[in-house]
């Protein structure tokens, strides 16, 4: 993301290794040798528990097994255009072709293998957030996505739900279908890109008027990743809600007005900005205040250990990490809580 001539310095089908750490690029396959002190305290690290939560980020159907082994509390941020993007049709096509109900059934086995998976523990579904520029990608999704310059702040999130419910619809279809017909009750929903209390409003006369209601068994979470989420959450928790979660990286970019996926301003993406810091405290302190879940599922926590220190001690709920992070994230928890529970002594 941003990286310098990138596209002058690659072509396709060139191998490359990138060192996600660094942010350092190769060319061809680097092999590298495994950190055996890593690899020796794993065993250690799995069998850890913390008060707060460190919930995955997951996509792909393929990995659901292999990372519900690992050392995580749950999903805590299933994103939905993976599956969608794998099913490869607009869903606005399925509709308009009378086959919605493979849509829907399509969708549910991807939910229902993260459930199965990971049950009881929760799977926190995001429902769709495509922009129009990936949505046209989809097969028939031309003849439904307008051209737009800026897709990021364009037509998407709760914007879509509202205009047209038909597509969110088929989505809450195969949420009950999981949760009712399948029997998996671990599963949750969550709003992404809400502009203000109203559309959280609208979007939630949708989801009851599906037969979704709130429950001890079903939690309606909302993303925090617009400027206006965190200045003015009291007005969103109003409208009810059971939870929300911090997308560190849209909130970052919008905040600071850069765009970390070019390399003409992505040097200004910090999360660490101490205006981004200042709407990071604040939402956590206004939930918790509240009584409401409080997560964070950006990158952020994956990449600054002393983030995690100050989002322990302003009382997270939650973090949700990339499955390589889980470990080592789960380790700078549990020392951050040691921290915490020494200077209450």
């Amino acid at each position: 993301m941003g990286a310098k001539n990138v596209r002058k310095l690659t072509k396709d089908g060139m191998v490359i290794t990138v060192n996600g750490s660094t942010g350092e690029i190769y060319k061809g396959a680097v092999a590298q040798k495994p950190n055996l002190t890593n690899l020796s305290n794993l065993s250690n690290s799995k069998k850890l528990k913390t008060a707060t939560k460190v919930y995955v980020n997951l996509a792909e159907v393929s990995r659901a097994q292999a990372v519900s082994k690992m050392n995580a509390d749950g999903v805590g941020l299933l994103r939905a255009e993976f599956m969608v993007a794998d099913i490869g049709t607009h869903p606005r096509k399925f509709i308009a072709d009378g086959k919605k109900q493979v849509f829907i059934h399509k969708l549910a086995e991807g939910l229902e293998t993260f459930c199965s998976a990971f049950s009881p523990r929760p799977v926190v579904y995001r429902a769709t957030d495509f922009r129009t520029n990936e949505y046209r990608n989809l097969k028939g999704g031309a003849a439904y996505e307008p051209p737009e310059e800026n897709p990021m702040l364009g037509f998407r999130g709760a914007a879509r739900y509202i205009a047209d419910s038909q597509v969110f619809d088929l989505e809450l279809e195969a949420i009950k279908l999981v949760r009712n017909k399948r029997g998996f009750k671990n599963l949750y929903l969550m709003l992404p890109f809400v502009r203000n209390p109203k559309e959280l409003l609208e979007v939630k006369k949708i989801v009851a008027g599906n037969g979704l209601l709130r429950s001890p068994t079903f939690k309606l979470w909302m993303m925090v990743e617009l400027p206006t989420n965190a200045i003015i959450l009291d007005q969103y928790l109003d409208v009810g809600i059971d939870g929300v979660s911090i997308g560190s990286n849209d909130l970052t970019m919008l905040i600071l007005g850069t765009d970390r996926d070019n390399q003409e301003v992505a040097h200004d993406f910090n999360e660490m900005d101490p205006a981004v810091m200042w709407a990071f405290e604040r939402v956590i302190k206004t939930a918790v205040k509240r009584g409401v879940t409080v997560s964070m599922c950006g990158q952020a926590p994956s990449d600054y250990p002393e983030l995690v220190d100050k989002l322990v001690s302003w009382g997270i709920t939650s973090v949700s990490v990339n499955p390589d992070a889980i470990d080592r994230v789960r380790e700078t928890v549990s020392e951050a809580e040691k921290k915490l529970a020494t200077k209450r002594r």
